[in-house]
């Protein structure tokens, strides 16, 4: 290597370079709360110095963490801030963010337990607490993925295997091609990521049986088809348009009489059964053979922090599974076999201080705090003569003006003044203003403050149109 880039690289082992990237990051959690909700124009123009030639020479890393500091942070949109409504993105609570923060140092793959004794330990005690929490069959195991889409991938595969296994057809060894067909039932109101993990997995939209949704977005049960042990059943835990509940008593008993394989996707509602206000929303999801979240929504994980947990651990293991003779099991736990990575982040590490720091009161106080927020929104608005077109169940809220074209207006205007940001959407044909309360860090007066720039938005898009 030339002198002058091992002198070079040598400088970024200089730990100075931690403590001022530990300085900006402090800089801007202090700072948050003063952001806009979306970055204006001007940091977005600002994001154009980033395109440059690849440089021919190294930079020093101060200047790095300079530009990313002084101009990334302002084109980030403060999602972690109190007025975020947007995507069901979830807040960062601080112990998960210092937790990460040490994880990242630390770096460490959380494929086997060789390589992480730390990562494995905490993935095991993780996966006894969720299944503890969410009152799930002893013995369900977890894995961690980047997030639901992913969890919902890995039920899918379990499901899918499992069920070929019962007619003969062994996936690992002989491949889809020629493999018999299996069903699956969901309802319209189902998640376009369920979607995605179908035909991922091989399961085109031929072999879907799709079930209308009720007004609520729920899984509408007269229209359920008679299911059999061939049969793959997804439901939903929180409708991402109302937050609505699949009745999970009613079709997960359907499913075990009849031998099927049930999956809840359950990306932020899953949550509600930490609750015991929003508990009863859950009845019966135990019944089900899979389920999906994602801890960073509703749980205020960082991102990325995805569950996926399976009733029959063995099916789980031998879907996701890999084998070669330079890999080494152990006695421990060998995270990798439950998710479809192999080398991948010690997710458990942020997810496991958030647990541990919230205690099981915390959690519940957490969701219902959201709950509460989503309330207190929709009777804000409501008092301010919007339409609220869902039922409040969780914390979710769909909101409409008098006219598609005042409602679409009114967003864009919402959008655009950095007061607080949500969501567009369509119900029941029409546009809608979509409203997903998910940060701890949304008060009373955030939601106050976000109701007068709605009124401000719609009255400014009345003069307009």
């Amino acid at each position: 290597m030339k002198p002058a880039i091992a002198r070079q690289l040598q400088r970024f082992r200089d730990q100075s370079i931690f403590r001022q990237a530990l300085d900006h990051a402090c800089d801007y959690l202090e700072n948050q709360e003063a952001r806009p909700a979306f970055p204006p124009p001007e940091a977005l123009n600002a994001l154009n110095a980033f395109d440059e030639p690849l440089p021919g020479r190294p930079t020093a890393a101060d200047a790095i963490l300079q530009m990313l500091h002084d101009i990334g942070s302002p084109a980030t949109t403060a999602i972690g801030g109190g007025r975020y409504f947007g995507f069901v993105n979830g807040g960062a609570l601080p112990i998960g963010l210092a937790a990460r923060l040490l994880a990242d140092v630390w770096d460490q793959n959380a494929a086997l337990h060789i390589m992480s004794p730390i990562a494995a330990k905490l993935e095991q005690v993780c996966e006894d607490w969720l299944v503890e929490l969410f009152e799930l069959p002893a013995g369900t195991a977890a894995g961690l993925v980047s997030g639901t889409s992913t969890a919902t991938l890995s039920g899918a595969l379990a499901a899918r295997d499992a069920l070929l296994r019962r007619r003969g057809w062994d996936v690992s060894r002989r491949g889809l091609f020629g493999a018999p067909p299996i069903r699956v039932v969901l309802s319209d109101g189902a998640h376009a990521s369920v979607g995605k993990a179908l035909a991922i997995a091989g399961i085109g939209a031929a072999q879907i049986e799709r079930v209308p949704a009720d007004d609520q977005g729920r899984f509408d049960t007269r229209f359920l088809p008679p299911l059999d042990d061939n049969t793959l059943l997804i439901l939903q835990a929180g409708n991402v348009n109302t937050g609505a509940f699949d009745d999970f008593e009613s079709l997960c008993a359907a499913a075990r009489e009849a031998g099927a394989w049930a999956h809840i996707d359950g990306a932020f509602g899953l949550w509600a059964r930490a609750c015991a206000e929003t508990s009863n929303l859950t009845a019966g999801m135990e019944l089900a053979d899979s389920w999906s979240a994602d801890a960073h929504k509703t749980l205020n994980s960082p991102y990325d922090c995805g569950i996926i947990l399976c009733r029959d651990r063995q099916a789980l293991a031998t879907a996701l599974g890999a084998s070669g003779s330079y890999l080494q099991f152990s006695d421990g736990r060998d995270g990798m076999l439950y998710t479809p990575e192999m080398s991948r982040r010690a997710r458990a590490i942020e997810l496991w201080a958030l647990m541990k720091g919230l205690g099981r009161s915390g959690i519940d106080d957490l969701v219902a705090q959201l709950c509460l927020r989503a309330r207190q929104f929709a009777d804000g608005l409501a008092a301010r003569d919007f339409r609220i077109l869902n039922d409040l169940v969780f914390n979710q809220v769909l909101v409409a003006c008098d006219s598609a074209e005042l409602t679409t207006r009114t967003l864009e205007l919402i959008q655009a003044s950095g007061e607080c940001w949500c969501g567009g959407s369509h119900w029941k044909g029409e546009p809608v203003i979509r409203i997903s309360v998910c940060s701890w860090a949304t008060t009373a007066h955030d939601i106050e403050r976000s109701a007068r720039a709605f009124v401000a938005a719609r009255e400014r898009a009345s003069s307009i149109i």
